[in-house]
Order: C-alpha cells, then structure tokens, then sequence
C-alpha cells in the first residue's frame, strides 16, 4: 500500500476524548437537620448520590466515538466513611468494572466550597481530556441530557481540547442561583456571579447555573490554583473558572436545559420532599403513557423500581419497594404495600395487603388485609383472604385460605381448601418445620397442624383437629373432645349481683 494512503488513512480515525467524572458528595447539608450525610437522603427510595452514579453508568453506556468515560472521582467529606459505605453496598462494581471505569476517592476535610472540592481530586485527573463536574444532591439529571452537553463540546472538531460547556437553566425565580454572564455581542458565557456577590442589576438575569459543567483538564489545573476566596462566603468557587477561561480567550458554551426539574438541588427537608413529588409524578406520567392505568397519579409512590405491562391498574397510596413487577391486567387495590413482588396477569390485589419478596399467580385474588411474607409462592387462581398470613409457602393452582390464617414453611398442593383459623405450628422454638398439604385436601376450621406432618391428597381434617402425626390421603382425621353437656350447671356470679 502507498505510504500516502496508509496516512490518509490514519488521518481519518477520529480522536478519543477521555472523561474523567468528578462528583462533589462532601457537604454536610446544616439546613437538612440531620445527622445523615445529605447526598444519602433518598428519592425514590434511593440516596441522591445512588441515582447519580448510576446516571454516570448510563451516561458511559451512551458514549460515542469522539468521547469516553476513565474513571469516577467521588469527593467524600462529612460522614465520609458513611458515604463510601453505602456506594461500596450500592450493585456498581460489575457495571463498573466492565466498562473498565476506574472508581478513584478523594477526602475534602473542610468543606471550603466547590473549586476547593475538586482541588482534592485534580492531581488524580488525566492530564488531557476533560472533567465532567456533577454533584450528589442533584438527583435527576438525566444521561441523556448530559450526553448532549457533552456532544456540543466534541462535535465541534479543532479547538475542543479547550473548550468549555456549562448546563444552564431559565427560571421565573432564580433566586438562590449563581447567574450567567454572557458577551452582549455574541452571546457567549463570560463568567458567573453567585448570588451573594452579585450586584442588583445582575440578580434580575434569569439563566441560572446548574453547577454541573465539562473543563479541560489541561487548564483545569492552573485555574484551580489561582481560584480566591475572598468573596463573602469566603469559600472557592469553582464558577470562578470561567471567567478565567474567558479571559484566558478559551471559547466557553452555555447549554440551556428546559427541563429544569434535572437541575434541582436539596439544601433542605422541604426541597427535598418537593424534589420526591415531582420525581414520583414523572414516574406516574410515563407509566400512565405506557398504558398502565393509575387511579390518581399525585397519590403513588414508588421506592426502587416498578416495572409494568399494559393493563395494569394502581389505585390510590400504594407503595412499591425494591424491584417490583406487575403483569399484564394485574389490579393493585388502594393503599398496598407491595416490596420485591412479582404480580401476574389478571391477579388482583385488594386494599390493605402487603406482600414482600412474594409471586402471585395469575388470576389469582389476594386480600384484603393479607400479608404475604418472604418465600411465599401462590399459584394460578389462588384466593387469600382477609387477615391470611402466607410466610415461605408454595401453592399449587386453585387452592383457597378465605380467612383468618397462618400457614408459614409449608407445601401446598392444587385445589387445597384451608378452613378460618387454621395454623401451621412451624416453630419449635429453635427450629423450623415444615407441612405438607397434597393436593384435593380439605383442613376445617380452627385446625392446627403441628409441623413436620403431611396431609395427604384427598384428605379431610374436621374442624378444631390438631394434627401431630400424618393424616392419610383421602380419609377423615378428627382430633377434639367429645362434647359433653354438664345438667344443672351454674356460671360463677359476682357478690351481691343479681
């Protein structure tokens, strides 16, 4: 081949940009009241700082030729070992390590602002490249609008080396935000001025800073070293580098996010629960688009995750926990707990219930007031009613237990009928045991089956037995006193009562 052609060829492959992802995790969060690190308050059931790592996971699984994500750098300082311990709990390490990105952290022990938070971690970044600046306590960015932001920078071609980019926000009431400073004659970002040192005039701007923006690590060094602190917080800024790289000639791009909920903060409990109910609401709005019917969507709450097919309907103050599935036409009644649960289809759960780590059958109908614990494993067409507690159990298809019981380690055939106040004696006080019930089997009211035992298919337990031994397969077993009527008995009365 030609030596022109073959460095023709070179010319062509574009040039890898590596991204170092610095998110601040530091504060202590005073105005949150609480002795919890504030980047491990939860939304949605998950710490704040949980749902930006893994918007950092998606956000690498979205890169593109020009762009990649090294490495995660996590500044830690407040109750740093509480927050180190709850990512190292957090399922990252796979995902991580097979995107081979590296997890690097850094102590900021006195918390001296946001340019003094990423001084802690700037002799760990490449030294080229670019820093991706995100922060704990702004929960909902989204990868995809990062991906975006990133793509302005390297779409671009020559010059991105040293190019920056800001996410940027318009609000009615900016009040609280550092403001952007734009040339008046081609619009581009010359600085930001927070809000305390900004004069009245500049207060009137209404595009805000999000905070989160992408330097070049080329630079980033030598800006970091010149930051002050003589503002009147007294802290370093790290808005301050932009001005430095305007000065410095360096091309600065503002990127306005009109989804301005990506850009919310948490400085307090009331921001926060603020935060908890328009993030609950997003998720009601793409369940409803997908088909999922949701009684009233301010009234819903999932913490985890809830996976839905088309069908479904969610009526009012249920609470989804963990990870939890609901099959096509499955009916979740008003104010159900349901944790780690997987529904399917056409199975109905009436009010009150609160099943955890438990499978319901399809068509099956449980509740209301029922509780079905850990293990528990119902069949097709099963029915338990109100106040049954399930716990470790495994039924077969068509069986019921309408009322009042407990069955717990149990084995449940198909077409088994559990009489009201029936209970599995599972504990010894040392040891679980577990029963057996086959299929076609009948057990009366108010029976106890004192575990181990086995009730074989077809057999009939009478009301009020209680089974120490096995019963036969398609046989009566009766176990209870014969009645008898004492002629001329008397109840006990009180002293001077008539």
């Amino acid at each position: 081949m030609p030596a022109g052609r073959s460095h023709n060829t070179e010319a062509t492959i574009p040039m890898k940009h590596w991204i170092d992802v610095v998110v601040l995790a530091a504060g202590r969060g005073k105005r949150m009241h609480s002795d919890l690190p504030k980047v491990l308050h939860p939304i949605g059931g998950r710490a704040m700082l949980d749902h930006v790592l893994h918007t950092v996971l998606e956000l690498s699984s979205l890169q593109s030729a020009a762009w990649e994500l090294k490495a995660i750098h996590l500044v830690r300082g407040f109750a740093g070992d509480a927050v180190k311990a709850a990512v190292e709990g957090l399922d990252l390490q796979a995902a991580l390590r097979e995107r081979e990105i590296a997890l690097f952290w850094h102590e900021q022990q006195d918390q001296r602002g946001t340019g003094h938070a990423v001084m802690q971690a700037q002799a760990a970044l490449a030294a080229s490249g670019h820093s991706l600046i995100l922060f704990g306590d702004v929960p909902l960015i989204e990868a995809k609008s990062l991906c975006e932001m990133i793509g302005q920078v390297f779409h671009a071609g020559d010059g991105s080396e040293d190019r920056s980019i800001m996410l940027t926000a318009m609000l009615d009431k900016p009040k609280g935000y550092g403001r952007i400073l734009r040339d008046a004659e081609n619009n581009s970002v010359i600085g930001i001025v927070e809000e305390r040192d900004a004069t009245e005039a500049q207060r009137q701007i209404a595009e805000i800073n999000s905070g989160m923006m992408l330097l070049p690590n080329r630079h980033l060094g030598r800006w970091l070293a010149k930051l002050s602190d003589h503002n009147v917080q007294g802290e370093y800024y790290l808005t301050d580098v932009i001005a430095m790289a305007h000065a410095e000639g360096h091309p600065v791009i503002g990127f306005p996010l009109s989804d301005t909920l990506q850009i919310q903060g948490v400085n307090t409990l009331a921001q926060l629960m603020a935060l908890e109910r328009a993030y609950q609401r997003r998720l009601a709005d793409r369940l409803l688009a997908q088909g999922v019917r949701i009684m009233d969507p301010d009234r819903f709450d999932v913490r985890g995750t809830v996976e839905c097919e088309a069908g479904v309907c969610i009526d009012v103050n249920v609470v989804f926990q963990g990870h939890v599935l609901l099959r096509r036409g499955a009916r979740i009644g008003a104010n159900c707990v349901l944790i780690d649960t997987e529904v399917h289809n056409d199975a109905e759960i009436l009010p009150f219930t609160h099943c955890e780590s438990a499978i319901i059958g399809a068509r099956s109908r449980v509740g209301p007031y029922a509780r079905l614990r850990p293990g528990t494993e119902l069949g097709e067409d099963n029915h338990v009613g109100n106040f049954v507690e399930f716990k470790a159990a495994k039924t077969g298809a068509h069986s019921k237990a309408n009322h009042l019981a407990y069955v717990g380690d149990a084995l449940i055939g198909s077409r088994v009928n559990i009489g009201a106040g029936t209970i599995t004696c599972n504990y010894d006080g040392a040891h679980k045991h577990q029963t057996v019930i086959e299929d076609d089997a009948f057990i009366g009211s108010d029976s106890q089956l004192v575990a181990p035992v086995r009730v074989g298919a077809g057999a009939t337990l009478g009301a009020g037995t209680t089974l120490t031994r096995d019963a036969p397969a398609g046989e009566l077993t009766v176990s209870r006193a014969k009645q008898a009527t004492v002629s001329g008995w008397q109840r006990p009365r009180k002293s001077g009562k008539p």
